[in-house]
This record gives structure tokens, sequence and C-alpha cells, in this order.
């Protein structure tokens, strides 16, 4: 790399501008004035273990018709306008989560349920889709799963609408939810 020649001015202009400079006595640097080791932070503990079924209200009485196989439902929590339950419907929230019930048992389908809410809101998931099937091979084609999904959901302090999903994301065997943000997400 050959050295760049300045002109007279341009070198007597960078002196004026850099000013009067000392040349380094040392290339160590020493960051702090006081002599105190820093303490360590404290460690938090995670709190693996969480009572999600606080977020039910088992006492809330919900009387919901039986549904069946290729039944719709849907549900808008009190002082809510009747069109944010339209745009669910129509997609204009998008589904930030998803979860699938197939194959478990009603007390499985309902801890994944739970957990899965309760991490979504924490997560400041608006959105979510939660596949639960159409119960065909339920007996008397009543299907357990989507009973129980309509009274959890209507019980869950967080939801704040849910309706069916449409046919391209699942039909009547899936649903649409409609969460509360979590405070930290509010603003």
């Amino acid at each position: 790399m050959s050295k760049k020649i300045l002109p007279p001015e341009d070198a007597h202009l960078f002196r004026q501008a850099v000013g009067k400079v000392q040349a380094v006595k040392s290339d160590s640097w020493l960051l702090r004035t006081n002599n105190k080791p820093k303490p360590k932070p404290v460690p938090k503990s995670q709190q693996l273990e969480f009572d999600v079924s606080e977020k039910l209200q088992e006492h809330r009485e919900v009387f919901t018709d039986k549904l069946f196989a290729e039944d719709t439902f849907s549900f808008l929590a009190p002082g809510l306008q009747k069109n944010v339950l339209k745009k669910l419907r129509q997609g204009y929230f998008g589904a930030d989560a998803q979860l699938d019930l197939h194959g478990l048992t009603s007390s499985q389908a309902k801890q994944q349920l739970l957990h899965f809410l309760h991490f979504c809101v924490e997560d400041g998931c608006r959105c979510v889709h939660i596949i639960h099937g159409k119960g065909y091979r339920s007996e008397n084609n009543l299907p357990i799963l989507k009973n129980h999904l309509n009274m959890w959901l209507r019980q869950h302090n967080d939801v704040q609408a849910f309706c069916s999903a449409s046919a391209k994301d699942g039909g009547a065997g899936a649903v649409l939810v409609l969460l509360h943000l979590a405070d930290k997400y509010a603003d």
C-alpha cells in the first residue's frame, strides 16, 4: 500500500481539527476506578411448575348445547363489539400459534390447552389456532373434545372470543381464539 500524500493546506486543517494530542504511555486501560469486586448477580429461579387451573373460572355457569361433528360454534366475551367476532372469522388477526389436540384424552387435552394458552398470553400471541377434530370416531357422532373445548374456552379468563375456523383452516374441526394481551404488551 502506498503512502497517501496530503496537500499542506489539508494537513494544516486536519491538525487544527484534531487539536493537541499526547502520546500513549501504556496500551492497557483500567476500567474500574475502585478496587471493590463487582458483586455477582443473584440467580433467579425459574418457576417451572405453575397452576394453570386458576385461569379457568370453574364456578362460571356455562350452558351450551351439545355440538355434533359438523356444527360450528362461537363466543364473544361481554363488553366486546360484534365486529371483533366478524374480524376473527375473516382472518383479520392471523394465527400466531397452533395447537393440535387430536388423539388426546379429555384430561390430557385440558392440560395441554391450559399450558398452551398460558404461554401464548405470556409470549404476546393475540390469536391462536386450535385443532380439536370433528369427532367422527366418537359415540353417537357426539365429539367429546369439541364440546369440552367449547366449555373450557368460555371459562378461561384470557379468552376474549372464539369461532370455528374457515374451511381451509379446519372448518368445524378447528377453532380460532382471540386472547387478551398480557399487561407487558398492552401499550
